[in-house]
């Protein structure tokens, strides 16, 4: 598991000082892939991508799968992991990353609370067909993701530190869309099963009513 540490935490609709608060991620919650992420007219989404759509995430990283549920939203995505992300203060049910307002939204039903950190990259998302800094792309023929056909492709990318990484991906041939990235260099894979492309509601993305903010900073703490 990953843990991060909170710290300067305020709230406007309360005083107290919340000292020492971190949180768990189950299953390694924090999903890194800078070298391929794409985003047109930064932070949005690229211009190949859905722009609103639904589907089941699943990803391995750090040697773990885990699994959720997302809905994308243009410059927004909401997930909502299996079992939840367990922090000292409850658990969370929802995390939701805004990229207009360069934010992670920790939702506590529990304790009706929002946790708001500045977003980094390790928690962008890869929705984009075509990556950042690709230098070639080959067909490798037809294959399938779930019960979903696939055109799988041999990708190279040239990310931003001059290094080259090779990925298999699969696309959705007849919508043009991403439904699983695997990288060939790391123990890291994302899929997106039973992709809906459909209008979400906007109150998907916003705070629940009611609940009070509390802005934090996020800080790596070193395991053990």
């Amino acid at each position: 598991m990953k843990r991060i540490g909170f710290f300067a935490l305020s709230s406007k609709s309360c005083d107290r000082r919340f000292a020492g608060l971190t949180l768990w991620a189950i299953l390694g919650m924090v999903i890194w892939c800078p070298s391929v992420l794409v985003f047109a007219d930064s932070p949005h989404l690229s211009a190949d991508s859905p722009r609103e759509f639904s589907a089941r995430l699943v990803w391995k990283t750090g040697g773990r799968i885990a699994k959720a549920l997302l809905f994308v939203k243009k410059d927004r995505y909401r997930i909502e992991p299996a079992g939840g992300i367990r922090t000292e203060l409850g658990y969370a049910s929802v995390t939701i990353v805004r990229l207009d307002e360069q934010k992670i939204w920790y939702v506590l039903s529990q304790r009706r609370m929002v946790v708001s950190v500045p977003l980094t990259s390790d928690y962008l998302l890869p929705f984009s067909v075509q990556l950042e800094g690709e230098t070639s792309r080959t067909v490798i023929g037809d294959s399938v993701v779930g019960d979903q056909p696939a055109l799988l492709y041999e990708v190279v990318v040239q990310n931003r530190f001059g290094q080259t990484e090779r990925f298999f991906e699969w696309v959705d041939p007849d919508r043009n869309i991403l439904l699983k990235l695997l990288s060939q260099d790391r123990d890291w894979f994302v899929e997106y099963h039973h992709v809906v492309l459909s209008p979400q509601p906007d109150y998907f993305f916003e705070a629940p009513l009611g609940y009070r903010t509390i802005e934090a900073q996020e800080a790596q703490v070193p395991r053990g």
